[in-house]
């Protein structure tokens, strides 16, 4: 199964697609789809749509897993940024592409075991499992990456349609 890791911005969108078959992982490619502060946010979010659209299209992944927001103490932030989640989930609506969400915590506990891990302890977790060499960088692709892996650990019992959100042609 391909699974498609999203870790949500407006400056950086995080992506790690990886393979996972047998309990067993692939890493295929990361990376970060990334837009300039000076470009107007409208085309902000058409770059984010087209680049991840273009993505999904080349790899065509089973899932995507995409991290939950969750409010800061920054509103303004959190409201950008959730606009640029929704155009991610557009493209997955577009491409039929079923998405999965988990936050933070679930994210954490099944990478690491431990839903308070810090970051470093994810971003070690997700090189040794992956059999990777260093740390993916940027650290949004590293966080993607955790993200697809944690739907490859939890999507065995996702994988029903009641489970995930099912997305279908005409919807």
């Amino acid at each position: 199964m391909i699974i498609l890791g999203i870790d949500p911005g407006y400056a950086i969108v995080g992506f790690g697609i990886i393979e996972y078959n047998s309990n067993r992982f692939r890493m295929i490619e990361y990376g970060a789809i990334t837009t300039d502060a000076g470009v107007p946010f409208n085309r902000r979010l058409e770059i984010i749509y087209d680049d991840l659209t273009a993505l999904i299209e080349k790899y065509r992944p089973a899932a995507m897993s995409v991290e939950k927001v969750f409010y800061n103490s920054n509103a303004k932030t959190v409201i950008d940024v959730s606009q640029a989640r929704g155009v991610i989930m557009l493209a997955a609506q577009k491409t039929h592409t079923r998405v999965f969400e988990y936050t933070p915590l679930q994210v954490k506990q099944s990478v690491v075991g431990y839903g308070r891990a810090e970051k470093k302890q994810v971003q070690d977790m997700t090189k040794r499992i992956l059999g990777l060499t260093e740390i993916p960088k940027p650290d949004d692709a590293a966080d993607a990456l955790a993200m697809a892996i944690c739907h490859a650990h939890a999507g065995s019992s996702c994988l029903d349609p009641a489970a995930g959100m099912r997305i279908r042609k005409g919807i």
